[in-house]
């Protein structure tokens, strides 16, 4: 049987998800309200990535593996192809969001977090590996 994607490290992860969902959404909205004309794109990638880190959050507390495979699949996807969108051209992106230059604004956690979760996804599982070094 699996291991639950929240016990033990999976706890901290939640955490880390938590904050980043709290974070982007939080600030995504704020600029919404009070400056969304000055850079649209950039802020609705925010509130799309806040979204994402509050479903990837919910779907790791809850073991919940193919939501939380999406989402993080999906996240991954976000940062890497936002990333380098805008690292090639910063004009594409007039104020960051939280996946600009791969997350540069936050320490570069949101590109190490979706790696981070895909391997505690895997590291969970019912994998070959896990059942090898379980003694199966």
């Amino acid at each position: 049987m699996p291991e639950p994607t929240q016990s033990g490290f999976g706890r901290v992860l939640v955490a880390v998800y938590a904050v980043f969902a709290l974070a982007a959404t939080a600030r995504s909205v704020f600029q919404l309200v009070t400056k969304a004309g000055e850079a649209p794109l950039a802020y609705a990638l925010s509130a799309l990535a806040g979204l994402v880190y509050v479903l990837a959050t919910v779907a790791l507390a809850t073991d919940r593996r193919r939501l939380a495979a999406g989402t993080i699949g999906f996240e991954l996807i976000g940062v890497v192809a936002v990333g380098t969108l805008s690292a090639l051209d910063g004009a594409l992106f007039p104020d960051q969001t939280v996946w600009s230059v791969f997350g540069a604004g936050y320490g570069y956690v949101p590109l190490l977090l979706p790696l981070i979760g895909v391997w505690w996804l895997y590291r969970t599982s019912k994998g070959p590996a896990r059942s090898y070094r379980a003694g199966s």
